[in-house]
């Protein structure tokens, strides 16, 4: 089984994997499209987190997990992504191209554009957001910069983030 990981996946995981690859998923882009009231804000301040909005396409890292954890991993990703039984991410098992050709399906989480949680800033507001947001899982600020440094440690970039990372108030 492979997984697309596109956020804090990436560089945080939470689960054993045989190997992180590279990879493009098409029909889909990274974007800050889920508020946050939990794990990067709280009720009072929102944070924004990444997810998997329609149209583009995605580079992002498809980590191989062994078929014999397969139910073990979807059932932690499952808590994970919609913790509270919130449902903002939709599991889909979506074609994705690892570096060097090979098509695998993945499965991955995708923004449900219903859920009151959705939302569309412009990357001047999401930095503003990100900049003050801060929750149990720590900062707003270090989720954006962690995910871009993963991304540059496996070779990929991605022009939005840094866009966003760029218009961060200095600390």
């Amino acid at each position: 089984m492979f997984v697309f990981a596109y956020g804090s996946l990436i560089w945080r995981p939470g689960f054993a994997h045989l190997g992180a690859h590279p990879a493009l998923l098409r029909g889909y882009h990274r974007r800050f499209c889920l508020w946050s009231r939990l794990y990067r804000g709280t009720p009072e301040r929102p944070g924004l987190v990444l997810g998997l909005d329609r149209g583009g396409s995605c580079h992002g890292v498809a980590l191989e997990v062994a078929a014999s954890e397969r139910e073990a991993v979807l059932e932690y990703l499952d808590a994970r992504e919609n913790p509270n039984g919130e449902n903002v991410y939709h599991r889909r098992e979506l074609p994705v191209t690892l570096r060097g050709g090979r098509m695998v399906r993945a499965v991955t989480y995708v923004a449900d554009r219903r859920h009151p949680a959705y939302a569309r800033p412009c990357q001047q507001t999401a930095a503003a957001v990100i900049a003050q947001g801060h929750g149990q899982a720590g900062a707003n600020r270090d989720y954006l910069l962690n995910t871009l440094a993963q991304l540059n440690a496996h070779g990929l970039r991605d022009a939005s983030l840094e866009r966003i990372a760029a218009l961060l108030p200095r600390e």
